[in-house]
């Protein structure tokens, strides 16, 4: 099973009605909209890529529709995969497990605002 979102892009005039067709639509999901923006976010479902190809470009030849493209796709083999691998995984990371490590060592980089990305300050 696939399943992708795809962001529609369309005039503001004709957001309410694409919103209101999405909404009732068996073969898309709506979740979000930006009628300033004139963009709707809908996900949609299928056993293969070809299912969902299928969807968008119905999607794509609807009336008022600019643009449809498709952004992310979770493919259910594809997670199964990287779930299994980040189970196998030590979730400590080894560096918190040293006890021979001087703490003034430690170098952290999580502060980006602060951070020096030119050797001086």
């Amino acid at each position: 099973m696939n399943i992708s979102s795809i962001v529609v892009q369309a005039l503001p005039e004709y957001i309410d009605e694409l919103v209101d067709f999405f909404k009732k639509a068996d073969f898309t999901d709506y979740h979000l909209h930006d009628k300033e923006k004139g963009k709707i976010i809908v996900t949609v479902e299928g056993e293969g890529v070809e299912e969902e190809i299928k969807k968008l470009v119905e999607i794509q030849q609807l009336p008022h529709v600019i643009a449809a493209d498709m952004m992310m796709t979770y493919q259910e083999d594809q997670l199964d995969e990287e779930i299994k691998k980040l189970e196998a995984e030590d979730p400590v990371p080894a560096v918190l497990n040293e006890t021979d490590i001087d703490v003034r060592d430690v170098v952290y980089n999580g502060d980006l605002k602060h951070k020096d990305f030119h050797g001086g300050h």
